[in-house]
């Protein structure tokens, strides 16, 4: 029987992506768990598996298509010596409309609305990744995931081609523990209408001049989207102190000077590197500024995970330095290289850029003397580092000169007060002029 190739939701914020390239061709045989295309998220270039087997009779949406909208039918997969239906791809359009009409009578008394849910309570809602025997569906990656991660994948929405459990989804529940996952499935039905209905859109500016129009990524959208999201709803405030990092470039050198240049055990330090483990050493410290707001409590990570921003062509993604507090400098240079490398090449998973307590910013190497970043929500602070420069300052009544970057707290006034944003950041200046606490 002929099956539509659907769409996948790769990302959390993903509505619609770009189909880069099919790695299957049509007539080839396809095995559950092969990766047949790659897709463009709003973050980056990910592989998509397929959860079906079967032959790839007929490609939909050809390579480079742009605005694939998620769920939309990219492909037929038909059993071998079947013939491609002639409206195989047109067979997911009426779904949404059977979902449409039992969410279109919400005002209708609680008495009325049980007789009505129970005409299409045979939709695709419970059927998705379970039948009618019980059974769960499931990729095989995803059965080996959720039993590694300890999931069980009876209390899953399946967002695959029938209602099927893919990796995705094993990615999405192994985040959060169980109970926030029926708050977590709520909330989104409500929270895209509201932005949409609360935020009207500005004129477009009338423009005379002559001038090329750039159309915007996908990335470029959710970047720009986040960022005003966050401005607009989060109060935010800056602490900003100078730094004296002479001690800190010393201990660089020394260290570089000692590590192996090839081998295993190679690494060179940066002063990023060094960064991200004060910063993790300082959160440790205080764990109330690694912490989310919510309207019910204030979350406080017990994990140290760091966002640090890495520019690409598109925009920026901030991979995350997972345990931050536990690694030593070697372990953080080597993981810090792999995944800007792979950032900058489209080839990050999804559990390595999202989730994250806290965030570092460092635009030193372009030579920034000061700087405020925008908080990346839930977070509830980043940290803007720029450029270590000579400066003059006083030491002992005498001037002197030394080697200073400033750096700026930016925080949620709703999780983080003004002494505390003032404390963390002057542990951080402690332990950057002191590093040898860093090795300890």
């Amino acid at each position: 029987m002929a099956t539509n190739i659907l769409m996948p939701a790769l990302s959390p914020t993903m509505t619609e992506g770009n189909l880069a390239r099919w790695l299957k061709k049509e007539g080839e045989a396809v095995k559950a768990g092969d990766v047949i295309a790659e897709i463009e998220t709003d973050k980056a270039t990910m592989e998509f598996e397929a959860v079906d087997e079967g032959i790839l009779g007929k490609i939909l949406v050809p390579d480079g298509t742009e605005g694939v909208k998620v769920n939309a039918p990219i492909g037929i997969l038909v059993e071998e010596g079947e013939e491609v239906p002639a409206d195989a791809g047109a067979a997911p359009k009426p779904a949404p409309k059977q979902e449409a009409a039992p969410e279109a009578k919400p005002a209708s008394s609680p008495a009325e609305q049980q007789p009505k849910a129970a005409a299409p309570a045979p939709e695709q809602k419970p059927a998705p990744s379970a039948g009618t025997d019980g059974r769960v569906f499931a990729s095989p990656l995803a059965r080996r995931m959720a039993q590694q991660a300890g999931i069980d994948l009876s209390g899953i929405q399946g967002s695959g081609p029938n209602g099927r459990i893919v990796k995705a989804d094993i990615e999405g529940a192994a985040g959060k523990p169980q109970p926030a996952k029926a708050e977590a499935g709520a909330a989104p039905a409500t929270a895209p209408a509201a932005p949409a209905a609360a935020a009207p859109k500005a004129p477009a500016p009338t423009i005379t001049a002559p001038h090329t129009a750039v159309p915007n990524s996908s990335m470029r959208k959710v970047i720009a989207r986040r960022l005003s999201e966050s401005k607009q709803t989060v109060p935010h405030f800056y602490v900003s102190m100078d730094i004296e990092l002479d001690a800190l470039l010393k201990l660089r050198a020394d260290l570089n000077a000692r590590a192996p240049k090839e081998g295993p055990g190679a690494f060179k330090l940066s002063v990023n590197d060094l960064v991200i483990k004060a910063v993790a050493r300082v959160l440790r410290q205080y764990p109330n500024v690694n912490a989310t707001w919510t309207d019910d409590a204030i979350i406080q990570y017990h994990d140290v995970d760091i966002s640090v921003a890495v520019s690409i062509p598109d925009g920026l993604i901030t991979p995350i330095i997972r345990k931050a507090d536990q690694k030593g400098l070697a372990a953080i240079s080597n993981e810090m290289k792999d995944l800007a490398a792979r950032a900058k090449s489209g080839k990050l998973k999804p559990e390595e850029f999202q989730g994250g307590g806290f965030s570092i910013s460092n635009m030193g190497m372009f030579g920034v003397r000061d700087f405020s970043a925008i908080i990346n929500p839930p977070q509830a602070g980043i940290l803007a580092v720029s450029a270590g420069e000579q400066r003059p300052v006083v030491k002992d009544g005498a001037l002197a000169i030394a080697t200073v970057m400033t750096c700026t707290l930016s925080v949620d006034h709703r999780v983080v007060d003004g002494a505390l944003a003032a404390e963390f950041i002057a542990a951080f200046k402690k332990v950057v002029e002191d590093p040898l606490s860093l090795m300890l």
